[in-house]
Protein backbone atom coordinates (compact mmCIF):
# COMPACT_ATOMS: atom_id res chain seq x y z
CA UNK A 1 0.00 0.00 0.00
CA UNK A 2 1.38 3.56 -0.81
CA UNK A 3 -0.56 6.95 -0.08
CA UNK A 4 0.97 9.97 -1.65
CA UNK A 5 -0.22 13.24 -0.49
CA UNK A 6 -0.28 15.69 -3.62
CA UNK A 7 -0.13 19.11 -1.60
CA UNK A 8 -0.24 22.27 -4.01
CA UNK A 9 0.89 25.42 -1.39
CA UNK A 10 -0.94 28.30 -3.88
CA UNK A 11 -4.37 26.66 -3.66
CA UNK A 12 -3.67 25.17 -0.03
CA UNK A 13 -4.93 21.77 -1.77
CA UNK A 14 -4.26 18.19 -1.27
CA UNK A 15 -4.73 15.78 -3.93
CA UNK A 16 -4.18 11.91 -3.31
CA UNK A 17 -2.87 8.71 -5.09
CA UNK A 18 -3.31 5.38 -3.45
CA UNK A 19 -1.62 2.21 -4.68
CA UNK A 20 -2.11 -1.19 -3.96
CA UNK A 21 -0.87 -4.51 -6.23
CA UNK A 22 -0.49 -2.44 -9.51
CA UNK A 23 -4.17 -0.51 -8.79
CA UNK A 24 -4.20 3.22 -8.26
CA UNK A 25 -7.42 5.61 -7.17
CA UNK A 26 -6.81 9.26 -7.18
CA UNK A 27 -8.39 11.75 -5.05
CA UNK A 28 -9.58 15.20 -5.84
CA UNK A 29 -6.78 15.48 -8.75
CA UNK A 30 -5.68 18.98 -9.78
CA UNK A 31 -5.99 20.56 -13.57
CA UNK A 32 -3.27 19.01 -14.99
CA UNK A 33 -3.45 15.41 -15.23
CA UNK A 34 -0.19 14.21 -16.98
CA UNK A 35 1.50 13.98 -13.36
CA UNK A 36 -0.49 11.22 -11.88
CA UNK A 37 -0.05 9.28 -15.10
CA UNK A 38 3.58 9.50 -14.80
CA UNK A 39 3.36 8.01 -11.25
CA UNK A 40 1.53 5.12 -12.64
CA UNK A 41 3.53 4.23 -15.48
CA UNK A 42 6.60 4.49 -12.89
CA UNK A 43 5.10 2.05 -10.53
CA UNK A 44 3.90 0.06 -13.85
CA UNK A 45 0.45 0.18 -12.53
CA UNK A 46 -2.98 1.17 -13.53
CA UNK A 47 -5.14 4.27 -12.70
CA UNK A 48 -8.48 2.21 -11.72
CA UNK A 49 -10.61 4.99 -10.28
CA UNK A 50 -10.97 8.76 -9.97
CA UNK A 51 -12.91 9.95 -6.60
CA UNK A 52 -14.48 13.11 -5.95
CA UNK A 53 -15.13 14.23 -2.90
CA UNK A 54 -17.84 17.08 -4.36
CA UNK A 55 -18.03 19.72 -6.79
CA UNK A 56 -15.26 22.05 -5.93
CA UNK A 57 -15.48 25.81 -5.66
CA UNK A 58 -12.03 26.63 -5.30
CA UNK A 59 -10.37 25.45 -8.08
CA UNK A 60 -11.20 22.92 -11.41
CA UNK A 61 -10.37 19.38 -11.32
CA UNK A 62 -8.74 17.41 -13.35
CA UNK A 63 -11.13 14.92 -12.90
CA UNK A 64 -12.71 15.06 -16.62
CA UNK A 65 -9.23 15.18 -18.35
CA UNK A 66 -7.99 12.11 -15.91
CA UNK A 67 -10.84 9.93 -16.97
CA UNK A 68 -10.52 10.38 -20.84
CA UNK A 69 -7.14 9.72 -20.74
CA UNK A 70 -6.94 6.89 -18.43
CA UNK A 71 -10.58 5.51 -19.07
CA UNK A 72 -10.78 5.22 -15.38
CA UNK A 73 -14.75 6.41 -13.88
CA UNK A 74 -15.21 9.48 -12.21
CA UNK A 75 -16.93 8.38 -8.78
CA UNK A 76 -18.69 10.57 -6.75
CA UNK A 77 -20.95 10.05 -3.88
CA UNK A 78 -24.95 10.22 -3.46
CA UNK A 79 -26.95 13.57 -4.53
CA UNK A 80 -24.13 14.17 -7.20
CA UNK A 81 -25.63 15.18 -10.75
CA UNK A 82 -22.62 16.09 -13.29
CA UNK A 83 -23.26 16.71 -16.92
CA UNK A 84 -21.35 13.91 -17.82
CA UNK A 85 -20.85 10.33 -17.43
CA UNK A 86 -19.56 9.35 -14.00
CA UNK A 87 -20.63 6.35 -11.18
CA UNK A 88 -22.87 8.15 -8.69
CA UNK A 89 -21.92 5.63 -5.70
CA UNK A 90 -24.40 4.98 -2.84
CA UNK A 91 -23.92 5.24 1.22
CA UNK A 92 -21.29 2.69 2.37
CA UNK A 93 -20.61 1.10 -1.40
CA UNK A 94 -17.08 0.00 -1.58
CA UNK A 95 -14.81 0.17 -4.27
CA UNK A 96 -11.95 -2.49 -4.67
CA UNK A 97 -8.39 -1.37 -5.27
CA UNK A 98 -5.92 -4.17 -4.85
CA UNK A 99 -5.56 -5.54 -1.69
CA UNK A 100 -7.31 -2.43 -0.21
CA UNK A 101 -11.68 -1.36 0.13
CA UNK A 102 -12.27 2.05 -0.49
CA UNK A 103 -15.50 2.50 1.44
CA UNK A 104 -18.13 5.89 0.59
CA UNK A 105 -19.31 8.10 3.36
CA UNK A 106 -22.00 10.39 2.37
CA UNK A 107 -21.30 13.46 4.56
CA UNK A 108 -23.67 16.40 3.44
CA UNK A 109 -23.30 19.60 5.08
CA UNK A 110 -20.54 21.42 2.99
CA UNK A 111 -22.60 20.33 -0.11
CA UNK A 112 -25.18 18.06 -0.39
CA UNK A 113 -22.94 15.43 -2.82
CA UNK A 114 -19.94 15.91 -0.24
CA UNK A 115 -18.76 12.46 0.72
CA UNK A 116 -15.58 11.25 2.74
CA UNK A 117 -14.00 8.00 1.31
CA UNK A 118 -12.88 5.61 3.81
CA UNK A 119 -9.53 3.64 2.99
CA UNK A 120 -9.62 -0.09 4.06
CA UNK A 121 -6.40 -1.96 4.74
CA UNK A 122 -5.32 -5.17 4.02
CA UNK A 123 -6.43 -6.61 7.10
CA UNK A 124 -9.90 -5.32 7.14
CA UNK A 125 -8.93 -2.41 9.47
CA UNK A 126 -9.66 1.08 8.70
CA UNK A 127 -6.59 3.23 8.19
CA UNK A 128 -7.22 6.80 6.62
CA UNK A 129 -10.21 8.66 5.88
CA UNK A 130 -9.95 11.30 2.68
CA UNK A 131 -12.70 14.01 4.44
CA UNK A 132 -12.62 15.97 1.17
CA UNK A 133 -14.18 19.58 2.86
CA UNK A 134 -16.21 17.74 5.51
CA UNK A 135 -13.73 17.67 7.68
CA UNK A 136 -10.24 19.80 7.67
CA UNK A 137 -7.36 20.01 10.26
CA UNK A 138 -9.03 22.74 12.87
CA UNK A 139 -12.13 23.28 11.02
CA UNK A 140 -14.73 22.18 9.05
CA UNK A 141 -16.52 23.03 5.58
CA UNK A 142 -17.76 26.00 5.45
CA UNK A 143 -22.01 25.32 4.87
CA UNK A 144 -22.64 28.66 3.04
CA UNK A 145 -21.28 27.76 -0.56
CA UNK A 146 -24.31 25.43 -1.89
CA UNK A 147 -27.33 26.97 -0.15
CA UNK A 148 -28.18 28.95 -3.39
CA UNK A 149 -28.13 25.92 -5.50
CA UNK A 150 -29.69 23.93 -3.10
CA UNK A 151 -32.48 26.45 -2.01
CA UNK A 152 -31.11 25.76 1.76
CA UNK A 153 -29.80 28.40 4.05
CA UNK A 154 -26.30 28.32 6.01
CA UNK A 155 -27.48 27.48 8.80
CA UNK A 156 -29.78 23.77 7.51
CA UNK A 157 -26.43 22.93 5.69
CA UNK A 158 -24.28 23.03 8.69
CA UNK A 159 -27.19 21.04 10.17
CA UNK A 160 -26.54 18.76 8.02
CA UNK A 161 -23.10 18.84 8.78
CA UNK A 162 -23.29 18.60 12.09
CA UNK A 163 -25.30 15.48 11.50
CA UNK A 164 -22.81 13.60 8.61
CA UNK A 165 -20.05 13.99 11.51
CA UNK A 166 -21.38 12.66 14.72
CA UNK A 167 -23.00 10.19 12.32
CA UNK A 168 -20.46 8.96 9.84
CA UNK A 169 -17.03 10.60 11.30
CA UNK A 170 -17.14 10.66 14.82
CA UNK A 171 -17.57 7.07 15.81
CA UNK A 172 -14.12 6.00 13.44
CA UNK A 173 -11.74 5.10 15.41
CA UNK A 174 -8.74 7.75 16.79
CA UNK A 175 -6.39 5.96 15.33
CA UNK A 176 -7.53 6.77 11.59
CA UNK A 177 -5.42 9.38 9.55
CA UNK A 178 -7.24 12.24 8.07
CA UNK A 179 -6.05 13.64 4.87
CA UNK A 180 -8.17 16.79 4.17
CA UNK A 181 -8.45 18.43 0.81
CA UNK A 182 -7.16 21.21 2.22
CA UNK A 183 -5.52 23.37 4.64
CA UNK A 184 -4.15 26.81 6.16
CA UNK A 185 -5.09 29.83 3.96
CA UNK A 186 -7.85 27.47 1.77
CA UNK A 187 -11.00 30.12 1.66
CA UNK A 188 -13.17 26.73 1.63
CA UNK A 189 -12.83 27.24 6.04
CA UNK A 190 -11.55 29.71 8.32
CA UNK A 191 -9.62 27.79 11.15
CA UNK A 192 -7.74 25.61 9.73
CA UNK A 193 -4.42 24.33 11.07
CA UNK A 194 -0.71 24.94 8.84
CA UNK A 195 -0.17 21.00 9.36
CA UNK A 196 -1.96 18.94 6.30
CA UNK A 197 -2.42 15.10 7.55
CA UNK A 198 -3.56 14.37 11.37
CA UNK A 199 -5.00 11.28 13.63
CA UNK A 200 -8.62 12.00 14.04
CA UNK A 201 -8.33 11.49 17.33
CA UNK A 202 -6.42 14.44 18.19
CA UNK A 203 -9.19 16.36 15.67
CA UNK A 204 -11.86 14.94 18.02
CA UNK A 205 -9.72 17.12 21.07
CA UNK A 206 -9.16 20.04 19.55
CA UNK A 207 -10.90 20.66 16.68
CA UNK A 208 -13.45 23.26 17.34
CA UNK A 209 -16.36 22.30 15.45
CA UNK A 210 -16.10 18.67 16.87
CA UNK A 211 -16.17 19.86 20.40
CA UNK A 212 -19.81 21.74 20.52
CA UNK A 213 -22.53 20.41 22.90
CA UNK A 214 -25.13 20.12 20.48
CA UNK A 215 -26.27 21.06 17.17
CA UNK A 216 -27.06 24.66 17.69
CA UNK A 217 -24.35 25.88 18.90
CA UNK A 218 -22.43 24.16 16.33
CA UNK A 219 -24.39 25.75 13.63
CA UNK A 220 -23.32 28.91 15.39
CA UNK A 221 -19.72 27.98 15.43
CA UNK A 222 -19.50 27.25 11.87
CA UNK A 223 -21.03 29.93 10.19
CA UNK A 224 -19.73 32.75 12.54
CA UNK A 225 -17.03 34.93 11.08
CA UNK A 226 -17.47 33.92 7.42
CA UNK A 227 -16.35 36.18 4.83
CA UNK A 228 -17.70 36.01 1.69
CA UNK A 229 -16.21 33.20 -0.73
CA UNK A 230 -14.60 34.64 -3.62
CA UNK A 231 -16.37 35.38 -6.72
CA UNK A 232 -14.84 32.82 -9.39
CA UNK A 233 -15.86 30.17 -6.53
CA UNK A 234 -20.01 29.33 -8.48
CA UNK A 235 -17.82 29.53 -11.89
CA UNK A 236 -15.80 26.91 -10.97
CA UNK A 237 -18.32 24.92 -9.30
CA UNK A 238 -20.15 25.21 -13.18
CA UNK A 239 -17.15 23.86 -14.98
CA UNK A 240 -16.51 20.93 -12.63
CA UNK A 241 -20.26 19.90 -12.82
CA UNK A 242 -20.54 20.56 -16.67
CA UNK A 243 -17.32 20.10 -18.24
CA UNK A 244 -14.99 22.26 -19.33
CA UNK A 245 -11.84 22.59 -22.65
CA UNK A 246 -9.25 20.24 -22.18
CA UNK A 247 -5.84 21.73 -20.62
CA UNK A 248 -4.05 20.03 -23.18
CA UNK A 249 -6.11 22.93 -25.57
CA UNK A 250 -5.54 25.73 -22.79
CA UNK A 251 -2.00 25.40 -22.48
CA UNK A 252 -1.44 25.32 -26.36
CA UNK A 253 -3.61 28.48 -26.40
CA UNK A 254 -1.64 30.10 -24.08
CA UNK A 255 1.63 29.65 -25.11
CA UNK A 256 1.91 31.69 -28.13
CA UNK A 257 5.01 33.94 -28.13
CA UNK A 258 3.40 37.30 -29.35
CA UNK A 259 5.58 40.54 -30.44
CA UNK A 260 5.35 44.04 -28.98
CA UNK A 261 2.92 44.60 -32.37
CA UNK A 262 0.86 41.24 -32.33
CA UNK A 263 0.20 41.94 -28.17
CA UNK A 264 -0.52 45.47 -28.80
CA UNK A 265 -3.33 44.68 -31.00
CA UNK A 266 -4.42 41.68 -29.58
CA UNK A 267 -5.08 43.69 -26.28
CA UNK A 268 -7.09 46.41 -28.25
CA UNK A 269 -9.28 43.43 -30.10
CA UNK A 270 -9.67 41.92 -27.19
CA UNK A 271 -10.45 44.01 -24.63
CA UNK A 272 -7.82 41.71 -22.95
CA UNK A 273 -6.00 42.27 -19.54
CA UNK A 274 -2.86 42.05 -19.20
CA UNK A 275 -1.58 40.48 -16.15
CA UNK A 276 2.14 40.93 -15.51
CA UNK A 277 3.13 38.34 -13.04
CA UNK A 278 6.60 39.95 -11.92
CA UNK A 279 7.80 40.17 -8.74
CA UNK A 280 6.36 43.44 -7.11
CA UNK A 281 10.07 44.82 -6.53
CA UNK A 282 10.92 44.33 -10.39
CA UNK A 283 6.77 46.00 -11.16
CA UNK A 284 7.09 48.90 -9.83
CA UNK A 285 10.51 49.61 -11.36
CA UNK A 286 8.81 49.88 -15.35
CA UNK A 287 5.58 48.26 -16.49
CA UNK A 288 3.36 48.55 -19.58
CA UNK A 289 0.35 50.69 -18.54
CA UNK A 290 -2.64 49.61 -17.60
CA UNK A 291 -1.33 45.81 -16.47
CA UNK A 292 -2.14 44.20 -13.22
CA UNK A 293 0.77 42.71 -11.58
CA UNK A 294 -0.23 39.29 -9.56
CA UNK A 295 3.26 37.95 -8.86
CA UNK A 296 3.78 34.21 -9.63
CA UNK A 297 5.54 33.69 -6.13
CA UNK A 298 2.66 34.08 -3.76
CA UNK A 299 -1.03 33.24 -3.74
CA UNK A 300 -1.16 33.65 -7.29
CA UNK A 301 -4.47 31.82 -8.28
CA UNK A 302 -6.89 32.77 -5.52
CA UNK A 303 -5.67 36.37 -6.30
CA UNK A 304 -6.35 36.16 -9.66
CA UNK A 305 -9.60 34.87 -9.05
CA UNK A 306 -10.46 37.43 -6.41
CA UNK A 307 -9.27 40.81 -8.66
CA UNK A 308 -10.24 39.65 -12.27
CA UNK A 309 -13.28 37.82 -11.03
CA UNK A 310 -14.18 36.52 -14.58
CA UNK A 311 -13.07 33.65 -15.93
CA UNK A 312 -14.16 33.94 -19.74
CA UNK A 313 -12.17 37.04 -19.53
CA UNK A 314 -9.11 37.31 -22.23
CA UNK A 315 -5.37 37.56 -20.63
CA UNK A 316 -1.96 38.54 -22.25
CA UNK A 317 0.90 37.46 -20.15
CA UNK A 318 3.85 39.38 -19.20
CA UNK A 319 6.36 37.06 -17.30
CA UNK A 320 9.51 35.99 -16.67
CA UNK A 321 11.15 34.54 -18.90
CA UNK A 322 10.24 30.45 -18.99
CA UNK A 323 7.16 30.74 -16.37
CA UNK A 324 4.87 31.13 -19.04
CA UNK A 325 3.84 27.43 -18.88
CA UNK A 326 3.48 27.42 -15.22
CA UNK A 327 1.67 30.62 -15.17
CA UNK A 328 -1.09 29.08 -17.64
CA UNK A 329 -0.95 25.76 -15.55
CA UNK A 330 -1.95 27.76 -12.53
CA UNK A 331 -4.50 30.30 -13.79
CA UNK A 332 -6.06 27.24 -15.76
CA UNK A 333 -6.41 25.60 -11.81
CA UNK A 334 -8.90 28.45 -11.34
CA UNK A 335 -10.59 28.31 -14.14
CA UNK A 336 -8.95 31.15 -16.55
CA UNK A 337 -8.73 29.58 -19.92
CA UNK A 338 -8.83 32.29 -22.16
CA UNK A 339 -4.52 33.33 -22.20
CA UNK A 340 -4.42 34.66 -25.61
CA UNK A 341 -0.26 34.12 -25.43
CA UNK A 342 2.20 36.00 -23.92
CA UNK A 343 4.38 39.06 -24.80
CA UNK A 344 7.48 37.09 -25.97
CA UNK A 345 11.15 38.61 -24.55
CA UNK A 346 8.92 40.07 -21.57
CA UNK A 347 8.89 43.36 -20.46
CA UNK A 348 12.70 43.99 -21.95
CA UNK A 349 10.73 43.75 -25.41
CA UNK A 350 8.35 46.47 -24.77
CA UNK A 351 11.45 49.03 -23.62
CA UNK A 352 13.86 48.15 -26.65
CA UNK A 353 10.76 49.20 -29.03
CA UNK A 354 10.45 52.54 -27.09
CA UNK A 355 6.49 51.94 -26.32
CA UNK A 356 5.30 54.20 -23.01
CA UNK A 357 5.60 52.61 -19.75
CA UNK A 358 4.70 53.41 -15.99
CA UNK A 359 5.92 53.22 -12.89
CA UNK A 360 4.90 53.31 -9.16
CA UNK A 361 5.99 55.41 -6.35
CA UNK A 362 7.07 52.85 -4.10
CA UNK A 363 9.08 54.38 -0.64
CA UNK A 364 10.76 52.53 1.90
CA UNK A 365 9.11 52.50 5.42
CA UNK A 366 11.42 54.83 6.77
CA UNK A 367 10.71 57.34 4.29
CA UNK A 368 7.28 56.70 5.06
CA UNK A 369 7.92 57.24 8.79
CA UNK A 370 9.22 60.42 8.27
CA UNK A 371 6.67 61.72 5.49
CA UNK A 372 3.31 60.89 7.48
CA UNK A 373 1.17 63.11 8.60
CA UNK A 374 -1.24 60.90 10.66
CA UNK A 375 -3.98 63.56 11.04
CA UNK A 376 -3.99 64.76 7.44
CA UNK A 377 -3.27 62.30 5.00
CA UNK A 378 -4.61 59.26 3.87
CA UNK A 379 -2.68 55.54 4.97
CA UNK A 380 -5.11 52.66 3.49
CA UNK A 381 -3.93 48.71 4.74
CA UNK A 382 -5.33 46.40 2.25
CA UNK A 383 -4.69 43.53 4.49
CA UNK A 384 -7.61 41.64 5.99
CA UNK A 385 -9.67 42.72 9.04
CA UNK A 386 -8.43 40.00 11.09
CA UNK A 387 -4.34 41.31 10.87
CA UNK A 388 -5.13 44.89 11.08
CA UNK A 389 -7.40 44.10 14.56
CA UNK A 390 -3.80 42.60 15.82
CA UNK A 391 -2.07 45.97 15.05
CA UNK A 392 -2.18 48.74 12.61
CA UNK A 393 -0.50 52.39 11.87
CA UNK A 394 -2.42 54.81 13.66
CA UNK A 395 -5.59 56.59 11.99
CA UNK A 396 -5.18 53.70 9.24
CA UNK A 397 -8.36 53.10 7.15
CA UNK A 398 -8.58 49.35 6.72
CA UNK A 399 -9.40 48.32 3.24
CA UNK A 400 -9.00 44.77 2.30
CA UNK A 401 -8.01 43.93 -1.42
CA UNK A 402 -10.18 41.72 -1.58
CA UNK A 403 -13.23 44.51 -1.69
CA UNK A 404 -11.01 47.27 -3.62
CA UNK A 405 -14.47 47.25 -6.34
CA UNK A 406 -16.24 48.42 -3.24
CA UNK A 407 -14.02 51.22 -1.75
CA UNK A 408 -11.85 52.72 -4.45
CA UNK A 409 -14.36 55.59 -5.54
CA UNK A 410 -14.21 56.41 -2.18
CA UNK A 411 -11.05 57.23 -2.32
CA UNK A 412 -9.93 61.27 -1.49
CA UNK A 413 -7.61 62.29 -4.60
CA UNK A 414 -7.01 65.67 -2.23
CA UNK A 415 -5.14 63.77 0.37
CA UNK A 416 -1.72 62.39 0.44
CA UNK A 417 -2.47 58.70 0.10
CA UNK A 418 -0.47 55.87 0.99
CA UNK A 419 -0.91 51.93 0.44
CA UNK A 420 0.46 49.05 2.03
CA UNK A 421 -0.40 45.09 2.98
CA UNK A 422 2.00 42.90 5.01
CA UNK A 423 4.95 42.33 3.29
CA UNK A 424 4.33 44.43 -0.64
CA UNK A 425 2.71 41.66 -2.51
CA UNK A 426 -0.82 43.25 -1.92
CA UNK A 427 -0.64 46.44 -1.79
CA UNK A 428 0.87 46.39 -5.62
CA UNK A 429 -1.51 44.45 -7.09
CA UNK A 430 -3.77 47.40 -5.83
CA UNK A 431 -1.29 49.83 -7.14
CA UNK A 432 -1.34 48.57 -10.14
CA UNK A 433 -5.04 48.61 -9.74
CA UNK A 434 -5.37 52.06 -9.30
CA UNK A 435 -2.67 52.62 -11.99
CA UNK A 436 -5.58 50.98 -14.36
CA UNK A 437 -8.08 53.40 -13.44
CA UNK A 438 -6.45 56.63 -13.98
CA UNK A 439 -5.37 56.85 -10.10
CA UNK A 440 -2.00 57.98 -9.74
CA UNK A 441 -1.18 60.25 -6.59
CA UNK A 442 -0.32 57.64 -4.37
CA UNK A 443 3.06 55.95 -2.57
CA UNK A 444 3.17 52.31 -1.82
CA UNK A 445 5.41 51.51 1.11
CA UNK A 446 8.08 48.91 0.12
CA UNK A 447 7.95 45.41 3.14
CA UNK A 448 4.69 46.82 4.04
CA UNK A 449 3.55 46.88 7.31
CA UNK A 450 6.08 44.57 8.81
CA UNK A 451 8.40 46.87 7.23
CA UNK A 452 6.60 50.03 9.22
CA UNK A 453 6.57 48.03 12.40
CA UNK A 454 10.60 47.79 12.76
CA UNK A 455 10.98 51.90 12.45
CA UNK A 456 7.93 52.42 14.60
CA UNK A 457 10.08 52.18 17.67
CA UNK A 458 11.43 55.29 16.11
CA UNK A 459 7.99 57.09 16.08
CA UNK A 460 5.63 57.10 19.22
CA UNK A 461 2.29 56.60 19.05
CA UNK A 462 3.22 55.33 15.34
CA UNK A 463 1.27 51.90 15.78
CA UNK A 464 -1.93 50.55 17.63
CA UNK A 465 -2.21 47.45 18.84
Amino acid sequence: MKIEQIYTGCLAQGAYYILSDGEVAIIDPLREVQPYIDRATKDNAKIKYVFETHFHADFVSGHIDLSAKTGAPIVYGPNANPSFTATIASDSQIFKLGQLSIKVLHTPGHTMESTCFLLIDESGKDHALFSGDTLFLGDVGRPDLAQKSESMTQDDLAGLLYDSLNAKIMPLGDDVIVYPAHGAGSACGKNMMKETVDTLGNQKKMNYALNQPNKEEFVKAVTDGLLPPPSYFGLNVAMNKTGYQSFDTVLLNGLRPLSVNEFEISADLNNAIILDTREPAIFYKGFIPRSINIGIKGDFAPWVGAIVKDVKQPILLVTQPGLEEETITRLSRVGFDHVLGYLKGSFEAWQVSNKEIDTVNRITASQFAAEVDLKTDSIIDVRKESEYNLDHVNEAFNMPLDQINDWFTKLNSNKTLFIHCAGGYRSMIAASIFKLRGFHQFKEIEGGFKAIAEVAAIKPNFISH
